[in-house]
């Protein structure tokens, strides 16, 4: 069940991070990026990443622990981006997307719980 929920969190956050950055990214530096970004076409690469993980927790839905290679991605990208972008930021009191680090701070603390780590690495 909680593999579920999360797949649907995936699926209502993925789908409108994606559909923002892809279709209105000017609208996306503000929303989601809170104008700590100048803007740029990056915003859709962006928006391409993040529909993939929309698409995959689609999948998930129908196959969650096939599926759950997608919350291992997302832990590992989104870790590495609180290490090495929003804490550094942090630090030196710079600039940084104070929601999102928030968002992703949670999410980072709450897959270990909800992935299958046995069927992931085929534990027997």
């Amino acid at each position: 069940m909680a593999l579920t929920l999360t797949y649907i969190a995936n699926i209502i956050v993925a789908g409108w991070i994606s559909i923002t950055c892809l279709f209105y990214p000017r609208a996306a530096q503000y929303s989601i990026f809170t104008d700590a970004f100048h803007y740029s076409e990056s915003f859709r690469l962006i928006g391409a990443l993040w529909f993939g993980i929309f698409a995959l927790s689609v999948v998930g839905l129908f196959l969650p622990k096939e599926m759950s290679l997608i919350l291992v991605f997302q832990f590992i990208y989104k870790s590495t981006w609180l290490l090495l972008a929003a804490l550094p930021a942090i630090l030196n009191g710079n600039i940084y997307p104070k929601s999102m680090a928030g968002f992703f701070l949670v999410w980072v603390m709450f897959l270990p719980w909800v992935i299958p780590w046995k069927e992931v690495f085929n534990f027997t």
